[in-house]
């Protein structure tokens, strides 16, 4: 079934949502269909894109994204963009005193970046066959900059960007609106003074100029909405953009009641140049941003590689088929952005697609506005094999990896789930056995794909009500999305029965099929308490007066507290599958 277009706006808080955000959205533009006519897939790319036109009458496509972060974050990305550059005014200068000119060096652009003003120009790329002979070379400034878009995602130029990337802006692919960009300059993102760590110094940030010119970009986006749905908010949760956040969240949950508010929390395995004191700053930011976020969204998700959120994190997520550094964030943002392309699918679809609010009702229920995301990156599934096939070969243990440092429940058990499997165009769904066959497993029996996926995941959750999607279209991996993928993975991300021979180069993976699951379940409880327990072990008037400096007040942060250790109760299950009210626990004992 077809449905109207529902207009999602995206915000991206802080410097590493803003890596995860540049990877999503250059995964966004890689399966972007610039012909309506003619759409692509199964994805509505006008949920998350607008359409405009430059200064010249070229049609543009850009992101419906308001994106903060601070002085010092873009490097060599104009906050304006260069969509609608009228060019320099080249006025006379009438001042009659002696003028003295500073000059700055620009920063030093990669070889993507470089690769990308030159298809700006028009020119062509030595990597691709961008245009035929009957097809004139545009001259500077006449492409189309979708065209541009189009030629750079046939470039098949392994970048390697490991060593150059230091901002987002580094590796984005597409062009920005103009209002898109806002840069809190109070703050610097380089160097050790005036850097943006502390809840508090977050929340005061929300007024004067910095809320005037948000409120000002939210007008413009939603002003333009026919059938608005809601807001998708990535936010960072180890500093000081979690204060901002919960601002900016109460502010869309104040202003547009209604339609549906769905934040994920972002969080880095490690933090540059960290010490004890900034480590504990994280956990108090990720403490206080758990309670406010969840308090004033449809339902908040952290989303993260690390191994906990406290000062002591197990090991980084390990995934079988993957090869990334854990410590760079352009590696760990790709493989949340990659994860996060399957959580957001079920109201990006063109057919059949399902309304944040009811996503978001399917899940917090109860209180429970906190779910944890797991995911298989990629989905382990042999070329030419089967659904069954794959899903059988994981009886033992599901596929999927913990995405919010929070371990699936040891007794499989779960109050509410939603499972996405994406990108198995080209497989099979249901096996192929021949007449008179017997099925090697009951998944081989069923007739739908559907059938197969529901009847794996009910083999392990036996009662949890479950909702479920497929959709055929892989994630489409452009450059320079990093190769951080193990020698036995194929160019369209299946796994082949022959690996690549060691010493030999890894075959470019331009697609990938990928599996999430968000949970709402009993270990959300045990996580919610371990970070409730890490905040209370200590006096914080004693060990980091500093964090109170600027806010929140001591009485404030003890009230966060006991909403953490009651939002944490919401996931008790004492009874053995019964789960109680939040209203009757309250009478007993921790």
């Amino acid at each position: 079934m077809s449905n109207p277009c529902r207009e999602v706006i995206t915000l991206q808080l802080g410097h590493y949502s803003n890596f995860v955000g540049t990877h999503w959205w250059n995964l966004q533009d890689a399966s972007l269909s610039y012909d309506p006519e003619t759409p692509l897939g199964d994805i509505q790319s006008d949920v998350v894109f607008r359409e405009g036109q430059t200064l010249g009458g070229h049609v543009t496509h850009t992101p419906r994204l308001i994106a903060m972060d601070l002085k010092g974050s873009l490097r060599t990305l104009r906050q304006e963009g260069s969509l609608y550059d009228a060019g320099k005014d080249t006025s006379a200068v009438t001042w009659d005193g002696s003028l003295m000119i500073h000059e700055e060096s620009p920063s030093a652009k990669n070889s993507f970046l470089e690769d990308l003003d030159r298809l700006d120009r028009g020119e062509i790329l030595a990597e691709a066959d961008f245009y035929s002979s009957s097809q004139p070379q545009c001259s500077a400034g006449a492409m189309n900059v979708d065209t541009v878009n189009n030629q750079l995602a046939r470039v098949q130029k392994a970048y390697r960007l490991e060593g150059s990337v230091k901002v987002w802006s580094d590796f984005l692919r597409i062009h920005l609106h103009p209002r898109t960009i806002s840069v809190i300059h109070q703050y610097n993102h380089d160097g050790e003074a005036h850097r943006l760590e502390a809840f508090g110094q977050g929340e005061a940030l929300l007024q004067g100029s910095v809320l005037e010119e948000l409120e000002d970009k939210l007008h413009f986006f939603v002003e333009e909405c026919d059938y608005l749905q809601g807001f998708q908010v990535l936010c960072d949760l180890a500093d000081g953009f979690a204060g901002l956040g919960s601002k900016v969240t109460e502010m869309l949950q104040d202003s547009y009641g209604g339609r549906g508010i769905l934040t994920w929390g972002l969080a880095p395995v490690s933090h540059p140049n960290s010490t004890p004191m900034k480590d504990l700053y994280h956990m108090l930011n990720c403490t206080l941003g758990t309670v406010d976020l969840a308090n004033h969204s449809s339902f908040f998700c952290p989303l993260t590689l690390r191994g906990g959120l406290g000062r002591r994190p197990s090991s980084p997520t390990a995934f079988p088929h993957l090869t990334y550094d854990p410590s760079l964030w352009y590696h760990s943002s790709s493989i949340l952005a990659l994860a996060l392309d399957a959580l957001t699918l079920p109201y990006r679809l063109r057919n059949n697609s399902v309304p944040m609010w009811q996503v978001a009702d399917t899940l917090a229920v109860s209180g429970r506005k906190v779910v944890a995301a797991y995911g298989a990156v990629p989905f382990p599934m042999m070329h030419g094999s089967s659904l069954p096939d794959a899903l059988s070969a994981c009886t033992d243990a599901l596929p999927w990896k913990p995405l919010s440092a929070c371990p699936e429940s040891a007794d499989w058990r779960c109050y509410n789930q939603w499972v996405t499997l994406k990108g198995f165009e080209g497989q099979r769904l249901i096996s192929s056995l021949a007449p008179g066959t017997r099925p090697p497993t009951p998944l081989h029996s069923l007739h739908s794909g559907e059938d197969v996926l529901a009847s794996y995941i009910r083999s392990f959750y036996a009662t949890a009500p479950l909702a479920l999607q497929l959709v055929s279209t892989p994630s489409k991996l452009t450059p320079p999305f990093p190769q951080i993928f193990s020698q036995c993975v194929g160019a369209q991300g299946f796994l082949q029965s022959q690996p690549s021979p060691p010493g030999s180069p890894a075959p470019v993976v331009s697609s990938v099929p990928v599996m999430t699951s968000l949970q709402s379940g009993p270990a959300l409880g045990s996580w919610l308490s371990e970070l409730h327990r890490g905040a209370s072990s200590f006096d914080i008037r004693r060990v980091a007066p500093s964090f109170l400096s600027q806010g929140p007040e001591m009485a404030d942060y003890q009230e966060a507290l006991e909403q953490l250790r009651l939002l944490a109760r919401c996931y008790r299950d004492d009874s053995g599958g019964v789960m109680r009210s939040s209203s009757e626990e309250d009478y007993d004992d921790d």
